[in-house]
Order: C-alpha cells, then sequence, then structure tokens
C-alpha cells in the first residue's frame, strides 16, 4: 500500500535529476567565482553527503542527460551537488586542471573519495573547491526540516 509520502518521495524523484541538470546548465555558465559564490550559498545548512548519496545522485544526473552522460563534466558535477542538496547533504564539489596535455575537469567527492569519476582525476590540481559547509553541535538542515514537517514553509 503506497502513502502520501511513498508518492512525494517518487515524484521528487522523477523531477528532482532534470530540474537539477537545467540548473546545473545554467549555473555552469557563471564566471568562476560567481559560480563559486553560489554553490557557497546553496550549500548552506546541508550535511556532509556519504560517498552512496553522491554516487546515486551522479547516476540519477548522467540517467536523466546524455550531455551529463558524455564530457559535460561541469554542469554534471553541478546537477549531483544540486541533487545532493534536495535531500539535504552536500558533497566536496571540485575543479581543477593537469597539464600536458592540458585539460580541466569538475568532480564531486564525498567522505574523502571522488565519486565515480575515471582514474587520474586525483592527479587534477584543485582550483576550486566548495565543501560541505562545516556545522558546529546542534545545527539542522532548514530544507530537511521543512521536509520533515518542522520549521516555517
Amino acid at each position: 500500500m503506497s502513502t502520501g509520502r511513498d508518492a512525494e518521495h517518487a515524484s521528487r524523484h522523477r523531477w528532482a535529476p532534470r530540474a537539477a541538470v537545467v540548473l546545473g546548465r545554467l549555473l555552469s555558465r557563471l564566471p568562476p567565482r560567481r559560480l563559486s559564490a553560489t554553490l557557497t550559498v546553496l550549500r548552506r545548512g546541508a550535511r556532509p553527503a556519504t560517498y552512496e548519496q553522491a554516487s546515486r545522485a551522479r547516476a540519477a544526473v548522467v540517467r536523466s542527460s546524455p550531455t551529463c552522460s558524455a564530457n559535460g563534466c561541469l554542469p554534471r558535477s553541478i546537477a549531483t551537488a544540486l541533487l545532493c542538496r534536495v535531500e539535504g547533504a552536500w558533497p566536496t564539489w571540485r575543479v581543477g586542471v593537469v597539464t600536458g596535455p592540458f585539460a580541466a575537469h569538475a568532480w564531486v567527492e564525498a567522505e574523502d573519495r571522488i565519486v565515480d569519476e575515471p582514474p587520474g582525476v586525483e592527479s587534477f590540481r584543485v582550483l576550486m573547491t566548495v565543501p560541505p559547509e562545516p556545522v558546529g553541535p546542534g545545527g539542522s538542515d532548514p530544507m530537511a526540516d521543512r521536509r520533515r514537517g518542522h520549521g516555517s514553509a
């Protein structure tokens, strides 16, 4: 038997990856400083993502978008972080470069592990990072509180 909560979860499961991809594509057009500042604001109140959460989010993003499944690492990494955020979590988001030959890449990490990327990403020199916000004792996630029916709407 299905409950209203199950239906809400299923609905979110369908639209959230697509919405994250659209927003990821839009945000990927921002200048680097503005993108970093925007992601820093969006991470507020989120707990650190687990590897499993980040991996599931990345897989959902890749299934939702041909661009993100191929060479769209910047929108893919942003969309992955945003999809984690919908669930009240935030991975470490990174952009880096390698020389000889030059290449740039964007990815997410969780629990100090690179999430579902091909070998070699660890050799990239990191240029930008938006980690989870440090949360002190008693910290909460306003979005998760709202989903559970606590806090203001």
